[in-house]
């Protein structure tokens, strides 16, 4: 599975990149988020609670940044487990650039999933996928800047987010994944 999409956020670049690498932002950000703990500089555990559908389940992963050249991009591998309900196992590249009304979050992801989850619909998916993705940018913005516009619409595969996101954009492209 393949994604990509991205995102204006009406801040700037350096308050992106200090928000996508923040535990606290990233948990108050995306949806059904339980925990994020910070292992090392560059790696994550994640808890956190998704539903597509029928299928609901507490998932459990971990993060690990690489090629990172700050502020400007990243790149990550993700793996998680929601037990029976299914897991997810892959990689993403996130890049930040400043434009004048704030500054343009891009990415793309690579997947591999299983069990459950995997046997959803993909119309279904792609309508969760769509609202997780929503639901993080706007978080993200509230949390950063309570008084900031809102986030301008970006272009979206429906079945990414994680979250996507992502994540930050990690979490949430490992939340998007998992949930496809």
């Amino acid at each position: 599975m393949e994604m990509t999409g991205e995102q204006l956020i009406p801040l700037p670049q350096a308050e992106v990149w200090n928000g996508l690498n923040d535990p606290e932002v990233l948990k108050a950000s995306i949806p059904g988020c339980e925990s994020i703990e910070r292992v090392t500089e560059n790696e994550f555990k994640i808890a956190l609670t998704a539903a597509v559908g029928p299928v609901k389940a507490k998932f459990k992963g971990k993060l690990l940044l690489s090629d990172i050249k700050a502020p400007d991009s990243y790149s990550l591998t993700f793996e998680g487990s929601g037990g029976a309900a299914g897991f997810a196992k892959g990689g993403a590249q996130v890049s930040l650039a400043t434009e004048a009304n704030g500054t343009r979050l891009t990415y793309s992801a690579k997947a591999n999933i299983g069990g459950k989850l995997a046997q959803v619909g993909s119309r279904l998916i792609d309508g969760v996928a769509a609202k997780t993705a929503n639901d993080f940018f706007a978080n993200f913005n509230a949390h950063l800047a309570p008084q900031a516009p809102a986030a301008a619409p970006g272009r979206f595969n429906p079945l990414w987010i994680v979250a996507a996101i992502i994540g930050a954009m990690l979490v949430v492209n490992w939340l998007v994944v998992a949930q496809h």
